[in-house]
């Protein structure tokens, strides 16, 4: 089991996300599945599937008209624009929150790998983006900036994720290669979102987002063990002053 920040509802084992809102926010703007489909490039049958996945897990959530003066047609229940807004309230409580949540860690670079470099921290490499040049440029990419550069590397909350320790995905199988084993040592609670502060051996414990939900199905609570995780590409390197 892992949590990461992408927001999500989930009920009865079914996830309900951001694709989930734009296809029920384009039926009602279409005003019927089989236009919304189209106007989301999907299939209908994909669509009509997906819709009764849905509507098994949380009810009725459009309700459809056939023939009529008007050709039929379908639209929301009370309970989709519930669901709707549920979302929303969810999404916007995550993008405040990862506006300013960000963990910093100092280290030297120890390695170069195309517009990638290895930086070795007091919690362990970490490997991120470059350091950009004056000109915009990688400097990864113009070889200008040497091993045992001093750098600082920075990742943003709601980029890391966050696995139980026996339940964790090999690294082959992820593309997440910066993986840190720690102990949780905060953690806040909103109504929908919680900030976890989790301790890696550095002078800053890394930060992470996650649904209220996926605190209990973790079992986050301080003193837990978890491993967090983040892709090198979500992480970028910046000069410092040694």
């Amino acid at each position: 089991m892992d949590a990461g920040f992408e927001a999500h509802l989930r009920t009865d084992g079914v996830r309900f996300d951001a694709a989930d809102a734009e296809l029920l926010r384009t039926i009602d703007e279409a005003g019927s599945l089989n236009r919304a489909a189209d106007a989301l490039g999907r299939s209908y049958s994909r669509a009509h599937q997906r819709l009764t996945d849905l509507e098994e897990s949380v009810g009725p959530l459009v309700v459809r008209q056939r023939g009529g003066s008007g050709g039929g047609g379908s639209r929301l229940t009370d309970d989709a624009r519930d669901l709707l807004a549920r979302f929303e309230r969810l999404r916007a409580e995550f993008t405040g929150t990862a506006r300013v949540e960000e963990t910093v860690l100092s280290g030297r670079v120890g390695a170069r790998e195309g517009e990638l470099v290895s930086v070795d921290t007091p919690a362990g490499r970490v490997r991120a983006l470059a350091p950009e040049s004056n000109s915009g440029r990688s400097d990864d990419a113009t070889g200008t900036t040497p091993d045992g550069t001093p750098v600082q590397v920075a990742v943003r909350a709601d980029a890391v994720t966050l696995h139980d320790p026996t339940d964790a995905p090999a690294e082959a199988a992820t593309s997440a290669r910066n993986r840190f084993a720690g102990v949780v040592v905060g953690l806040d609670r909103g109504e929908a979102v919680a900030r976890v502060l989790v301790d890696v051996g550095a002078d800053e414990g890394v930060a992470a987002l996650v649904t209220a939900s996926s605190v209990e199905q973790l079992g986050l609570q301080e003193g837990v063990d978890v491993v967090a995780s983040f892709k090198a590409t979500a992480t970028r390197a910046s000069h410092r002053e040694a």
